[in-house]
């Protein structure tokens, strides 16, 4: 058999990728995004909380954060939703019952804080030490000042890193599937692949692909657009001759 319409029977399948699509866009498609963006938003705040430890003057708050950064780096995602989903099932099991839903948010958002605590790190301590002086200076302590001035300056300059982490949990969420979830929790790789396996035939696999595809593209770009801006600011478009006004002209008076 010729390999190219093998390859092409194989992942291009029309009427598979027909049979998939309505569940994708109804179940998998907005499981994966809650997943993700549930994910971003609680380990936003914990990776926040991070940083400001990690740069604490206190080492009982600097060590300890160093050491789950470490941790929750080092390891593989798909690791860390295991020991999550596997480790926690009986704290599961009596707080929200068998849905191990919960389970993979926490693990997702627990991988995303290691992450974003440093990015949000590095944005802080890319903030000039005058910003920090001169709130000192106005009066502020300490956690004032790096609450109100020096934090939320740090934190728009790693918008673009913020943002590639996203891309990155939406690839992740796909390894929540580890966790059993029932049909209504599937996320989009699980649906192709439940398809694949009933059909025996890809297509539904690489459409899947095609819907992260979809998801990511925009927001690589939307980074470079971010980017961008943050580097060149807002362009100032030069007054128009009509609005320049001449300047009066002074002299000395004459005295004599």
């Amino acid at each position: 058999m010729d390999p190219l319409s093998t390859l092409w029977e194989t992942f291009f399948d029309g009427d598979s990728m027909r049979q998939a699509l309505p569940e994708m866009l109804t179940v998998g498609l907005p499981n994966t995004l809650i997943l993700a963006v549930s994910a971003a938003l609680l380990g936003s705040v914990a990776g926040l909380l991070l940083a400001v430890a990690g740069i604490s003057r206190t080492r009982w708050l600097r060590w300890p954060a160093r050491v789950y950064t470490d941790v929750f780096r080092g390891l593989p995602a798909a690791a860390t939703i295991l020991l999550i989903g596997v480790g926690l099932a009986p704290l599961g099991m009596r707080i929200w019952g068998p849905d191990p839903y919960p389970l993979g948010v926490l693990a997702l958002s627990l991988i995303a804080a290691a992450y974003l605590g440093e990015i949000f790190r590095a944005g802080i301590q890319s903030v000039e030490a005058t910003q920090l002086e001169a709130a000192r200076a106005l009066g502020f302590s300490w956690g004032r000042a790096m609450l109100l001035v020096v934090v939320p300056q740090g934190v728009r300059r790693v918008l673009p890193a913020w943002v590639n982490q996203l891309i990155a949990l939406i690839k992740d969420s796909s390894l929540v599937y580890f966790l059993g979830l029932v049909a209504s929790q599937r996320e989009l790789f699980r649906i192709g692949q439940d398809h694949a396996a009933t059909t025996g035939n890809e297509s539904a696999l690489l459409l899947a692909g095609l819907f992260y595809l979809a998801l990511t593209i925009p927001l690589t770009h939307l980074v470079n657009a971010i980017d961008r801006r943050l580097r060149q600011g807002r362009a100032v478009a030069p007054p128009d001759d009509d609005d320049l006004e001449p300047l009066p002209v002074t002299g000395r008076k004459d005295t004599r």
